[in-house]
């Protein structure tokens, strides 16, 4: 088991593991409240990626994986997640106007 320092290294390493292998490969994620720590694993029984957290910043980027995984689950380890990473990017969006107490 191999634990991963780099966030950007892990994601893409365990996309690239699902794309060899999707019918056996596996994403698991868990969280320990006692110490905080999040863990989140992706094997295929012969490798197994690992990565440790207790940051909760790092809680927006297991949301971007979990939808990229999402999509490669559903429709197909071909998917094009460019869609994820680009909608993602742009999520800010203007504070809403109307309705309430005009100052």
């Amino acid at each position: 088991m191999v634990y991963i320092t780099s966030w950007d290294e892990f994601v893409d390493r365990s996309i690239q593991l699902f794309r060899a292998d999707p019918i056996s490969s596996r994403y698991v994620m868990k969280y320990r409240h006692c110490d905080g720590k999040l863990v989140l694993k992706v094997t295929d029984n012969r490798e197994c990626l690992k990565f440790k957290t207790d940051q909760a910043q790092d809680a927006k980027k297991m949301e971007k994986l979990n939808n990229i995984f999402f999509i490669l689950m559903t429709k197909g380890p071909d998917a094009d997640i460019t869609e994820v990473t680009s909608k993602e990017q742009g999520e800010a969006q203007p504070p809403k106007r109307g309705r309430g107490r005009k100052q």
